[in-house]
């Protein structure tokens, strides 16, 4: 049983936030304090007042506030004043009318769409577990797409929305006589009276080998900002598997982008107080070592040395699973080598826009029948 976990950063479409910008930190931080402070129901003194401080050091005060158009109402009717034009126009099917919608995402580039159904193609896996999907119809499409890559398509698809409004829904995808049986939503806890404790949920499916047997995965995504909110959620994870192994479910795994180093105090109820073992610290794991200066040193909070990228993506496995792994690794040929980093790409990846994503690919092979 092969099984593949990629954060994958959305197939064909991106939401413009999520994408990376040319702002300086201070903005960055700016623009994070206000999306926080905005969204509060209850706002006091001191809210309303950072807000109108952040809004000025944002320069919002600046923004050209003419309208580029006003609809008016003339008995009944609407007409559109075109800004320094007195034409006015009467909206309705029969004109020539113009309206617009700005849309907040934009389009992968094409061989970023297709560097990522290559990097899918050469693990090929017989469950690929998928994070920051934007929706099924994409995926049934990018799916397709597989079979120029001399793989088979996957038979069962599985998409469900996250819990905001970027397009970041998780996924997997099953073939080769595997088949999804049961798909569990862990409950929501409310951590404040605004937040839930996962962003993007956490998921729990269980797959049916072709002899029967049943294998849990859990499917998680941790906070990025906040680092309080993330040892909840490795808290609320640990506690999920320690329930399994009280049902006898000794077969167990975790995939997720848990968005903190192995060594952080964030992940310890994970990392170090139950016993998953992380698939990159087996000695079965394979993966293409840095080229040049970074093949000789041990970045901290890498995946190992040599292979100097900060370890954010992880597959956990139960100690049962762990003795059935036959081989492993971690694939990077779908990303963008950056600062002074290097390591084999895609021939097609000659920019950091074709990347297939900034995640690894992390795989397994087991011996579960």
């Amino acid at each position: 049983m092969k099984i593949a976990f990629l954060n994958i950063e959305n197939l064909y479409h991106r939401d413009k936030g999520l994408v990376r910008s040319n702002l300086s930190k201070c903005a960055a931080d700016w623009i994070l304090e206000l999306n926080k402070l905005l969204p509060r129901i209850k706002k006091n003194d001191n809210d309303l007042a950072r807000i109108r401080e952040l809004t000025f050091l944002l320069g919002f005060d600046g923004v050209d506030s003419h309208p580029y158009g006003v609809l008016r109402k003339r008995n009944g009717e609407l007409f559109l004043k075109l800004r320094d034009f007195a034409k006015e126009s009467k909206a309705s099917r029969l004109t020539d009318w113009n309206g617009w919608v700005a849309i907040q995402t934009v389009a992968l580039n094409h061989e970023s769409i297709l560097n990522k159904a290559r990097l899918i193609a050469e693990v090929d896996a017989d469950v690929l577990v998928l994070q920051e999907v934007e929706d099924r119809a994409s995926l049934v499409e990018f799916n397709k797409t597989l079979k120029d890559f001399n793989i088979t398509p996957y038979e069962q698809l599985l998409v469900l929305d996250g819990n905001n409004h970027l397009g970041l829904g998780m996924a997997i995808m099953i073939k080769n006589g595997y088949s999804l049986d049961t798909v569990k939503c862990v409950p929501l806890t409310m951590w404040n009276d605004v937040n839930t404790l996962t962003e993007l949920d956490c998921h729990e499916y269980t797959i049916i080998t072709p002899k029967g047997v049943s294998v849990p995965i859990l499917s998680t995504y941790f906070s990025k900002d906040n680092p309080i909110v993330r040892k909840r959620q490795a808290r609320a994870i640990a506690e999920i598997y320690d329930s399994l192994k009280m049902e006898e479910k000794k077969i167990a795994i975790l995939c997720g982008t848990l968005n903190d180093v192995s060594y952080s105090d964030t992940l310890s109820p994970l990392l170090r107080e139950t016993d998953f073992e992380d698939v990159s610290r087996h000695s079965k794991c394979v993966v293409d070592k840095d080229k040049g200066k970074g093949a000789g040193y041990f970045r901290l909070g890498a995946y190992r040395m040599g292979v100097n990228i900060k370890q954010k993506d992880y597959m956990l496995l139960s100690q049962e699973v762990n003795q059935r792994l036959i081989r492993c690794g971690i694939n990077r040929k779908g990303m963008w080598p950056e600062r002074n980093m290097d390591w084999e790409v895609y021939p097609t990846i000659t920019k950091a826009i074709h990347a297939a994503s900034s995640h690894p690919l992390i795989w397994g092979e087991f011996n579960i029948e």
